[in-house]
C-alpha cells in the first residue's frame, strides 16, 4: 500500500499502558497530527493526550466501530499492545485509504504462537536455543526430568510477559509445567509449552521497523525483567529498561540484522505472510554468538519509554511509511544521550495488587517538547477518577524516564524522580543498568 500522507490525519492509538503514553506524546509533537483518539479505557496520562474512543475497540464491535471510524474520519490505526494484533485487529480496520501500524494476525502469530515461532526459526536458520514442544502434561514432564542441564519453561501464548520462568533444576521445571498445562495459571497460553536450554550470557532487545521488505533496526534496549533487585525473584512484563546499550556495537547490529532479522522476514514471506510493523527480537549475547529468546510484534514496554524519550523525528510519519511500504524514505535519529526508564509499581506486583491508591508527584508531559526535559512520567497502570485525581489501576503504575550524559547519570536521574512518586506500598528496582554498570562501563 503506497498512500501519501495526509497534511492532517486523525489517528487512533489502541492501547491502554505506559508503551502507548510514551508513543502519544511523541505522535502529538507531529505537524501532520489532527485528532488523536486513545482507549476509552486509557491510563490518566494518555487521557491527557488524546480523545477517548466511545466504545471498546473490539472485534465483537466492529460493524459499529466501521462507522464511528468513518464519522470521526480517522485515516490511521496504531496498534499498541499484543492482544489486538493477535485477534486480527489489523486485518479487520485496514483499508485501502487507511493503514494500520501493526503486522496481520497471520505476521504476530510470532508473537501469540511460540511454538511457530520456533518452527520459522528452525526453518530459516535463525540461531535460537534448543527445545522442544510439548502439547500434553506427561509429555513435558517426562522431558523435563529427563534432561540433566536447566532449562526454561514458556507457556506459548500470550501471558503478559509472566509466561517464562527459567529454572535452576528439575524441581522448579516440574513446578513450573504444572502452572502452565496443570494448574492453567495462564489459561489457554499454557495449553501447549516450549521447553528451552537455559542459555547464558547478557540479554538485550532489538526492535525494528519492517515494512515488508526494508527493515530498519532501532537502537538498542535492555530491559531488567525479574521484580527484585539483583534479577532475583519472578519475570514481570519489565521493572526497568536503558537505551542504547553498550553491549552491541555497529558490527555485532549489523549481524543481528542479516543473521536474525532477514532471514525472520524472509522465512514468513515464503509462507506468504507479509510483516508489517515493528518486530521485536528479546536476544541473548551467548559466547556463540547472540540467538533468539523470544520474538514479540509490537513495540516493547519499558523499551519504548526509553526509545521515544531520545527519538528525533516525525514519529507519525515514519509509522505511516512502514505501514504504507515506503520506509526506506524515513528519516529520523536518537538523542546522543542515553535514557533510563524504572517502573514504579504497586505492592504484591507481580501478584495481586490494590487499585484505587491515589498517586502524587506526578508530572504532567508536554506534547510540544521535543526532549529537552527530563524526567517524563509515562503512566502505565492509572486511572483518572472524576474529580480528575490520579489513582493506581495495575500492577505497573508509572515509567519514570530520565536522559543523562552516560548510563550513570541516567540510572540516578531516573532512580530520583521515582523518589518523588507516591502511593501506599510503592516500590521500584534501584539497579537498572546494573549488568554493565561497572567501571568499564559506568560512563558508557
Amino acid at each position: 500500500m503506497s498512500l501519501a500522507l495526509p497534511d492532517k490525519v486523525n489517528v487512533l492509538l489502541v492501547g491502554s499502558g505506559g508503551r502507548e503514553h510514551a508513543l502519544a506524546w511523541r505522535l502529538m509533537q507531529s505537524p501532520h497530527l489532527g485528532t488523536l483518539w486513545v482507549d476509552r479505557d486509557a491510563n490518566a496520562g494518555l487521557l491527557e493526550c488524546g480523545r477517548p474512543c466511545p466504545e471498546p475497540f473490539t472485534l465483537a464491535r466492529k460493524y459499529y466501530l466501521d462507522r464511528w471510524l468513518a464519522k470521526e474520519n480517522i485515516g490511521f490505526i496504531i496498534i499498541g499492545p499484543e492482544q489486538p494484533l493477535a485477534e486480527g485487529l489489523s486485518d479487520a480496520f485496514a483499508t485501502s485509504t487507511r493503514p494500520v501500524f501493526g503486522p496481520s494476525k497471520a505476521a504476530a502469530r510470532l508473537e501469540w504462537d511460540k511454538a511457530y515461532a520456533k518452527s520459522i526459526m528452525r526453518q530459516s536458520s535463525v540461531p535460537t536455543a534448543e527445545g522442544r514442544v510439548c502439547t500434553t502434561l506427561n509429555a513435558a514432564l517426562t522431558y523435563v526430568t529427563e534432561r540433566d542441564e536447566p532449562c526454561v519453561v514458556k507457556a506459548a501464548g500470550l501471558a503478559a510477559g509472566k509466561g517464562v520462568a527459567v529454572c535452576k533444576d528439575k524441581a522448579e521445571a516440574v513446578a513450573a509445567v504444572k502452572r502452565c498445562m496443570e494448574s492453567k495459571t495462564f489459561g489457554d497460553a499454557g495449553t501447549t509449552v516450549v521447553i528451552e536450554e537455559r542459555l547464558e550470557g547478557q540479554e538485550i532487545s532489538v526492535l525494528a521497523l519492517v515494512d515488508g521488505r526494508t527493515i530498519t533496526l532501532l537502537d538498542t534496549v535492555q530491559d531488567h525483567k525479574q521484580v527484585g533487585e539483583g534479577d532475583t525473584g519472578p519475570n514481570t512484563g519489565g521493572m526497568g529498561a536503558y537505551c542504547p546499550t553498550p553491549l552491541v556495537d555497529d558490527a555485532l547490529l549489523a549481524s543481528i540484522a542479516h543473521d536474525i532479522f532477514v532471514p525472520t522476514v524472509d522465512g514468513l514471506r515464503r509462507q506468504g505472510v507479509e510483516y508489517r510493523g515493528v518486530l521485536f527480537a528479546g536476544l541473548m549475547l551467548t559466547h556463540a554468538g547472540p540467538k533468539v529468546l523470544e520474538f514479540n510484534c509490537r513495540f516493547g514496554d519499558p523499551e519504548t519509554q526509553t526509545l521515544m524519550a531520545r527519538f528525533r523525528g516525525d514519529l507519525l510519519k515514519v509509522l505511516w511509511q512502514t505501514a504504507t511500504g515506503t520506509l526506506a524514505d524515513a528519516e529520523f535519529s536518537f538523542d546522543e544521550r542515553t535514557a533510563c526508564c524504572v517502573v514504579v509499581c504497586s505492592k504484591g506486583y507481580p501478584g495481586k495488587v490494590r487499585a484505587g491508591l491515589p498517586v502524587s508527584g506526578l508530572i504532567p508531559l508536554r506534547g510540544s517538547d521535543g526532549g529537552a526535559s527530563s524526567p517524563y512520567h509515562f503512566h502505565g497502570g492509572t486511572r483518572l477518577a472524576k474529580d480528575r485525581t490520579v489513582g493506581t489501576a495495575g500492577g505497573r503504575v508509572v515509567g519514570v524516564t530520565a536522559l543523562g550524559a552516560n548510563l550513570g547519570e541516567a540510572v540516578r536521574a531516573a532512580t530520583q524522580g521515582c523518589e518523588c512518586i507516591g502511593f501506599d506500598g510503592a516500590f521500584f528496582r534501584r539497579d537498572i543498568g546494573h549488568r554493565v554498570l561497572a567501571p568499564t562501563h559506568a560512563d558508557r
